[in-house]
């Protein structure tokens, strides 16, 4: 099939398209947000649960990262198909269920190993303060391990922003449907795929930074070790 592109001979970049559908770009971008943000947030809800089983059973960690890797490992497009016999082609579980299972190894491993990494004598110091384990956790271990488990956070966010595009083969996809679109057209770098592709890069750089600063924020002292 000859590319519309070539038979039209329109240029790469249409920008009075993009200026007449700014409502729909708009609009696709908040659903990529949308699309991006429930799955890191149940997925981070998800680890610290996992992570806290992990810390207080021990040999449970391995099983745990072993089901998280198996989780990682599937692909989108078999897990959207199995699920839609289950919750329908155009449910938005269907889209983020999946989602979030491939935050789940990201996560756990960084918390996990975050927390790990507290420095022994910080933790006798602390229980010899009389803090409780409990206490000790949500207070000592879990501030000190923040660079690690946000490192991990936008690892997690990134890879769900790209994974979103492909939720457009069920009808959402934020950003991504501007690709699908564009394909189904068979046309080779239309303004959409233009707008898509560019759009979901914004969109991950914008939340990579955002959690950057967050992290400079909480964690004031691992920005003055950095410098």
């Amino acid at each position: 099939m000859t590319p519309l592109l070539a038979q039209s001979g329109d240029p790469l970049i249409r920008w009075d398209w993009i200026l007449s559908h700014r409502s729909d770009i708009w609009e696709r971008t908040l659903e990529h947000l949308f699309l991006t943000a429930v799955p890191v947030g149940l997925g981070l809800l998800i680890a610290l649960v996992l992570t806290v089983v992990s810390l207080r059973w021990r040999h449970l960690y391995e099983p745990i990262a072993q089901t998280t890797a198996v989780l990682y490992t599937i692909p989108s497009l078999a897990a959207f198909a199995l699920l839609t016999a289950f919750l329908g082609l155009f449910s938005v579980w269907t889209a983020v269920i999946p989602l979030t299972t491939y935050t789940l190894l990201i996560l756990v491993r960084n918390m996990v190993t975050g927390i790990d990494g507290v420095p022994p004598d910080t933790l006798e110091a602390a229980t010899g303060m009389g803090y409780q384990r409990p206490r000790r956790f949500l207070e000592i271990e879990l501030p000190l391990a923040l660079p690690v488990i946000i490192a991990g956070l936008r690892i997690a966010t990134v890879t769900v922003v790209g994974l979103v595009t492909v939720t457009a083969l069920l009808g959402r996809g934020g950003l991504g449907h501007f690709i699908l679109d564009a394909f189904r057209r068979s046309i080779i770098f239309p303004t959409e795929a233009f707008v898509g592709l560019v759009g979901t890069v914004i969109v991950a750089v914008g939340l990579d930074l955002v959690l950057y600063m967050i992290q400079r924020i909480l964690t004031p002292w691992a920005s003055r070790t950095e410098g």
